[in-house]
């Protein structure tokens, strides 16, 4: 609905801030990544943005407008409010807490303690988002310093996300053989681990 917003910025916090736009300030909730690159007051300033509606939100008509100081930054958080479990006060707070690049890498690698390292962000959760944007963040990652670990194959990063679920390492690596020894080879990850799940 909205792609961004460019006026004047003409208050900011860490938590969210204030754009004039033609004469109509509009108040955007922000991370603290995203604080940081604010320009200084009464300056030009673009965000890239997303209209959440919900029941819930906290303003009288469940409306809670976010703003990014990145395209790759709103990605992130339209990939992380993707997860069952995670709203958009959570993914904010992902986004106040780890750069992008650390997210991207976190999920890339399977590294769940980085999430855990969030104040909410449980281990259950913390699986859920590895799992479920794994696939999405290597297609659509955009980070110079992103780097690809060498050497990780498709049936390792199953391996690891089933033995992350704590199923057996044999069981699951037997799953894993029946899977890529039948199906095609160009499964996504998350198809073969949804197909290992059935045999296990």
């Amino acid at each position: 609905m909205l792609s961004y917003i460019e006026g004047n910025l003409t208050e900011k916090n860490p938590t969210y801030a204030v754009i004039d736009c033609g004469g109509v300030g509009f108040l955007l909730f922000i991370s603290v990544n995203t604080y940081t690159l604010l320009p200084e007051l009464n300056k030009k300033c673009k965000l890239f943005t997303h209209l959440s509606i919900k029941s819930e939100a906290t303003t009288p008509v469940g409306l809670a407008l976010y703003g990014f100081a990145t395209e790759e930054e709103r990605g992130l958080f339209l990939n992380l409010i993707s997860v069952s479990g995670v709203g958009s006060n959570t993914a904010r707070l992902i986004l106040s807490s780890l750069t992008s690049s650390e997210i991207i890498s976190a999920i890339y690698n399977g590294e769940i303690y980085t999430f855990r390292k969030v104040k909410g962000i449980g281990e259950k959760t913390a699986q859920r988002i590895i799992i479920d944007l794994k696939d999405k963040v290597n297609k659509n990652a955009n980070s110079k310093d992103f780097l690809q670990p060498q050497n990780n194959t498709l049936r390792n990063e199953a391996l690891s996300a089933l033995l992350m679920l704590g199923f057996n390492k044999n069981s699951a690596e037997k799953a894993l053989d029946k899977v890529v020894k039948n199906q095609d080879i160009n499964l996504s990850l998350e198809e073969v681990i949804k197909q290992a799940l059935k045999l296990l």
